[in-house]
């Protein structure tokens, strides 16, 4: 304080003649030009600053002089409690400035008279300007004692003396504990009953105190073992965190850990604080809800990544399909089945079928395939079913059918509910090499409340349910849970895609069902499918499939098409098909070109071509502008994904038809031929139909 002081002063005898400095000029500028009344004004100025200026610093230097009394007086009051203790103790100001210690003090730490406390605290905290923060917010909400650890020399306990602020730092002996703390630690008793797992460990990470509610969570004999024999997933040393917080090196903070050890996998959620002198306190949460939801999240963003990125890619090929179909449809047209090139060409156009089929399975996975759904008797379905599938699994595996009497009806697509029954089948039949028996049973469910069947929650209801039973070698556990993942496959090279039932599983939840699998290794397996029950409806106990569309004969009137395609193949090939049956065709390779066309208000155009997704404007979008001049006009949507990508959040284009790609030569045909078959109004207010 005296070094202040002086420095003060100093300061004061500085500033004193730059203050005086204006008054100078004033007086001369008054002396030099007396008829002038700025000078008067500036010297009445000059006078009012320097008068406010100088009882501002007597104010000041009277708040200085009395805090320094009052430290004094202070000071005197505790000097014989401080040098009469046995341990080191020292007094320190307000501003953290040591004002005197006893012998004690000196020998441990030195002279530390008009130094900082910080200087000590530095010894101990990474961060001294923090601790010291700290010191003051504790003494300052009302806390009598604080305790503080300094270097090797053990626990100083710190109190305010009174208001002046002066501080009186004791360490802490055997002969003489400190006052009570007002916030003190709690008993045994309370602290085993705690509603919360709390741990007590020291800076090695050895278990002091464990509380009922820790050992419900980690086992009982807890005290005397290190903690990370009990968790880890941290990806360092457990031991070397808990070092670090004890040490007071970083601040405490919260990781989520596993538990080691036998049985099912759990997640604790792991808070260390550092507690009094070296003790740790970690306060630990059950985290594996927390976990498996964030299991749940990745795997529902990888799943959706995988299905955007499947979609894309069938639309690209079924793009190209197309084009081959298409143009080996018209090579097939030119020659008669007896030519040798025809058997070659219908090599291609198998193939390419087949090709069509594996784009439709990764439609599938990623729900954007074109379903047909109907309702469906699945005993009838499944014995047209029948032969096929014995075919399937071969002479050494018995397949056998236990249908419920009174089974209700489902709705879905009946070619693709053959689908995954047949890979169902395949996969049975695959996990039994020996030879078993399969066994497909039906029955009703009601669910009077909704169901949890592994992450999946089944709602109330009515639903017809699907086993898929087998005698195999079962499935590993690690393995169950990705089943379902596209591309993985427990087969060798070669001998499967992986796409089996990732297309199941795309096929039933786009058809509003459920599907599970539970599989125990050596016993078999058991995939479980369930269907929302419908009732059979008494004007429509059949629902006949549509007959397959037939090349037609060359239309005798003249009718004129719009086809509007960016894929140049795909064009060519629709292009020569429409010619052939004695269509006109104006082409375009964009929306925009075939709105110039349109503008043309005497073209006559009878049916719209166009597919759905192109650059620029897309199909829909050009169409609805195009019939506001053209209501009359027919129109036909292709694309490569499913019909209702370009529904969703949008009206219908009343009377539009749907192509989907691949599409063969008659396909094409017979929808323009059925479009222009129909009349203006009924074009107008009917509504989608749908291609084979």
């Amino acid at each position: 304080m005296v070094s202040e002081r002086a420095e003060s002063l100093r300061s004061a005898q500085v500033l004193v003649p730059l203050l005086t400095l204006p008054a100078l000029i004033g007086a001369l500028w008054l002396a030099m030009w007396p008829q002038d009344a700025y000078g008067g004004r500036a010297l009445l100025v000059i006078g009012a600053v320097l008068a406010t200026w100088y009882l501002l610093g007597g104010a000041i230097s009277l708040r200085h002089l009395m805090r320094a009394i009052a430290l004094r007086r202070d000071l005197r009051r505790v000097h014989a409690e401080m040098m009469g203790h046995e341990g080191a103790a020292m007094a320190v100001d307000p501003d953290g400035l040591v004002l005197a210690q006893n012998e004690a003090s000196r020998r441990r730490f030195g002279d530390l008279t008009g130094r900082s406390i910080q200087a000590l605290l530095a010894r101990r905290h990474a961060d001294p300007d923090a601790a010291w923060r700290h010191i003051g917010i504790g003494l300052e909400d009302g806390r009598r004692n604080l305790l503080q650890p300094l270097d090797d020399a053990g626990d100083h306990s710190i109190r305010r003396v009174s208001a002046s602020g002066l501080q009186l730092w004791l360490a802490v002996t055997e002969s003489a504990p400190p006052a009570p703390v007002a916030l003190t630690r709690p008993q045994a008793e309370d602290f085993d009953m705690l509603p919360v797992a709390l741990l007590q460990l020291d800076v090695s990470g050895i278990i002091h105190r464990a509380n009922r509610a820790a050992r419900d969570m980690l086992g009982e004999d807890l005290v005397g073992q290190p903690l990370a024999m009990l968790l880890d997933g941290l990806g360092r040393g457990l031991a070397g965190w808990i070092a670090d917080v004890g040490s007071g090196r970083m601040q405490g903070g919260a990781e989520v850990l596993h538990t080691r050890g036998e049985g099912p996998e759990r997640f604790v959620q792991v808070t260390l604080a550092r507690g009094q002198g070296d003790a740790v306190t970690a306060v630990l949460s059950d985290a594996s809800a927390l976990k498996t939801l964030e299991a749940q999240f990745v795997q529902s963003q990888k799943m959706q990544a995988i299905g955007q990125l499947a979609g894309g890619i069938a639309h690209d090929f079924n793009n190209l399909l197309t084009a081959i179909t298409g143009h080996c449809d018209l090579l097939m047209l030119r020659h008669d089945k007896a030519d040798p090139d025809y058997a070659d060409l219908d090599q291609i156009s198998q193939n390419a079928n087949r090709a069509a089929a594996l784009v439709r399975q990764l439609l599938a996975f990623s729900r954007k395939q074109t379903l047909k759904p109907q309702l469906m008797d699945l005993r009838d379905t499944l014995s047209d079913l029948t032969h096929l599938l014995n075919r399937l699994v071969g002479e050494r595996i018995v397949l056998t059918f236990d249908h419920d009497p009174h089974l209700r009806m489902i709705r879905a697509d009946r070619r693709q509910f053959e689908q995954v029954i047949m890979d169902l089948v395949v996969n049975a039949r695959d996990a039994m090499p020996q030879g078993g028996d399969i066994r497909i049973v039906t029955d009703n469910l009601h669910l009077e409340a909704g169901a949890e069947i592994g992450r999946a929650s089944l709602p109330a209801g009515d639903y017809v349910r699907i086993q898929v039973q087998d005698q195999g070698c079962g499935i590993a556990p690690d393995d169950l849970a990705k089943i379902f993942d596209p591309f993985f496959t427990t087969k060798r090279m070669g001998e499967g895609t992986g796409l089996g039932l990732s297309t199941a599983y795309g096929i039933v939840k786009q058809t509003g069902g459920y599907i599970f699998c539970d599989s125990t290794l050596g016993e078999g397996s058991c995939f479980t499918l369930f269907f929302p029950a419908h009732d059979r409806l008494a004007d429509s106990v059949t629902q006949e499939c549509p007959a397959p569309v037939q090349m037609r004969s060359r239309l005798e009137a003249d009718a004129t098409v719009l086809l509007v395609e960016d894929e140049a193949p795909v064009r060519a090939f629709a292009s020569r098909a429409l010619k052939l049956q004695g269509l006109n065709v104006l082409e375009a390779s964009c929306a925009e070109e075939a709105l110039t066309l349109l503008s043309d208000q005497s073209l006559a155009v009878d049916v719209f071509v166009t597919d759905v997704v192109m650059p620029g404007m897309d199909g829909p979008s050009w169409v609805r502008s195009a019939l506001a001049q053209r209501p009359d006009t027919r129109v036909i949507f292709m694309s490569g994904y499913a019909e209702d990508i370009f529904c969703e959040g949008r009206e219908p284009i009343p009377g539009a038809a749907f192509l989907a790609k691949p599409f063969s030569l008659s396909d094409l045909t017979a929808l323009v031929c059925r479009q222009l078959e129909q009349a203006p109004a009924a074009a107008r207010s009917g509504r989608c139909d749908q291609s084979v």
